[in-house]
């Protein structure tokens, strides 16, 4: 579930404590947290409505101006139910602190490294972590097709995987490209001391 910016300060703020979607069926469930570049958004309650039982007052809750803005924001000719969510800010996005660890106890090493080893074993492209992260630290900034490009590995394929390493703190996404946190580098390191 993807939020707008000016509404995510908003849920920050505690201003905006309403979502509304149109979907064939919910793609959250309540209770859960979603990141999001303000940290972590909790699902608190979903409900059902019909257009007439949205008022201006929560259409504001949402975000939006009145009620016919919040109409306007579906896509056109979208079809589905009409879901409205209660969010709510719920902390710092965890792997921030997680990614800026510089050090690796020998526990923490050995957990991620099996991590990426269930990864590596579990994907149709083979042996892949070690390649990316190693792409990311040598090409800071660089996008998605040009590590794509360096590593082999389609574009569509490796956004979301390169999602997989930022989830375990080992890269950081920007607006354009990837870099290798504090931790990626620690990882690499010790990695490298191994071999």
């Amino acid at each position: 579930m993807l939020f707008k910016e000016i509404h995510l300060k908003g849920i920050k703020s505690g201003e905006i404590t309403l979502a509304f979607r149109k979907w064939q069926k919910p793609s959250v469930k309540e209770g859960s947290l979603i990141h999001t570049s303000i940290g972590l958004v909790e699902i608190q309650k979903i409900e059902t409505v019909t257009e007439s039982e949205i008022s201006d007052k929560s259409a504001m809750k949402a975000g939006y101006a009145d009620k016919n803005q919040l109409l306007k924001s579906f896509p056109p000719n979208s079809t589905g139910t009409i879901f409205r969510i209660s969010v709510g800010y719920h902390s710092a996005d965890p792997r921030i602190k997680l990614r800026e660890q510089s050090e690796l106890s020998e526990t923490q090493f050995s957990e991620l490294k099996k991590k990426l080893s269930s990864l590596d074993t579990h994907s149709k492209q083979g042996h892949w972590t070690k390649k990316v992260l190693l792409a990311i630290k040598d090409n800071p900034n660089l996008h998605a097709i040009g590590i794509a490009n360096l590593t082999g590995f389609e574009k569509e394929w490796l956004k979301p995987n390169i999602r997989k390493l930022k989830n375990l703190g080992l890269t950081i996404s920007h607006k354009v490209g990837y870099e290798i946190s504090p931790l990626g580098k620690a990882y690499l390191l010790r990695l490298k001391v191994e071999e």
